[in-house]
């Protein structure tokens, strides 16, 4: 048995023992890491920067951006450090930061993708009241309820969590500090205090789905009733990357917590914890650009303006 109050660091999950798979772990993770900064990054800058995208969408896609920044930044660099040092420590300090950080950024990123569905339906149920119902002081509250619930929810449960005694050891099977991991080392006996609080969590969540799966039902009813082709392409175009990002995350993250025991093993496991905590923030600015025409043609604007800037600065210099 192991006293929590002598545990000083944790050990992560390794991906390879080799070092030459350590090395293209590092690479791989290196790549989506400046995906999702470049891409997110760009998406921030066009939206500060560009009035025409000053609207509550935009806002809150900013929101999205930000939170996903937050979550890539919170396991993959740690990550990509173990390996390129051979290591798989990580401090007691360091775990109980990077898993209130994780679920900071991913509570209030779902809550984000909720005030998401209900600005779209409000544009589309309900246009003509659309900027009383969404006005900017309106978005920075809900924005603001958004980013304050996941913080709240993360201090509860992270200083629930690392207040448990662990009987079972310092090595967490994952490349990343997960409640689920924490919890199957502390002793038998003194988790179902974090299940009670994980219980009202999961029933929070649920009415934000529940919320979604409504408003969407609502929307594609209004869509499917407008008379033009035309209409409905643009209505469609604004709310299917929202929906295949919200599945996205929903997806991933309800298989990571919820999948049956029979079929976990710790390779599933390392999967499922790529394919939500690192793939969607590298992916979504993707999904949100593509069929976006709007902020695809601010983004190339914005792209072309910094190359210009930057060609025409030495220009002028040789000048």
């Amino acid at each position: 048995m192991t006293n929590s109050s002598s545990i000083t660091e944790f050990l992560l999950l390794n991906f390879t023992d080799t070092w030459e798979l350590q090395l293209l772990h590092f690479c791989l993770f290196l790549g989506i890491y400046l995906a999702a900064l470049l891409s997110n990054g760009l998406i921030i800058t066009t939206i500060a920067c560009d009035h025409r995208l000053h609207t509550p969408m935009y806002f809150f896609l900013l929101n999205l951006s930000v939170l996903d920044l937050g979550i890539i930044s919170t396991t993959v660099p740690k990550s990509m450090a173990n390996s390129l040092w051979d290591t798989r420590i990580i401090s007691y300090t360091g775990c109980a930061a990077q898993l209130f950080s994780l679920i900071f950024f991913s509570l209030a990123e779902y809550s984000v993708l909720t005030v998401m569905a209900y600005d779209r339906y409000v544009a589309i149920c309900h246009p003509l009241h659309y900027g009383t119902l969404l006005g900017s002081r309106a978005c920075v509250h809900m924005a603001a309820a958004a980013w304050a619930s996941g913080f709240l929810n993360a201090l509860l449960h992270t200083a629930n969590t690392f207040s448990l005694p662990l009987c079972h050891g310092n090595a967490v099977d994952q490349f990343f500090c997960e409640m689920p991991q924490i919890l199957k080392l502390s002793c038998s006996h003194s988790f179902l205090r974090e299940f009670g609080i994980l219980g009202i969590a999961v029933c929070l969540a649920l009415g934000s789905f529940v919320f979604i799966v409504v408003s969407y039902v609502q929307i594609f009813r209004d869509v499917l009733r407008i008379p033009s082709e035309q209409g409905q392409h643009k209505a469609f175009s604004t709310c299917l990357p929202h929906l295949a990002v919200v599945s996205l995350f929903l997806s991933t993250g309800i298989f990571a917590y919820f999948k049956p025991p029979s079929i976990s093993s710790p390779f599933l496991d390392l999967v499922v914890a790529v394919l939500y905590a690192v793939v969607p923030p590298a992916v979504n600015p993707l999904i949100y650009s593509m069929r976006n025409q709007e902020l695809k043609k601010a983004l190339r604007e914005g792209v072309h303006w910094m190359f210009l800037s930057c060609f025409k600065g030495p220009m002028s210099l040789q000048k």
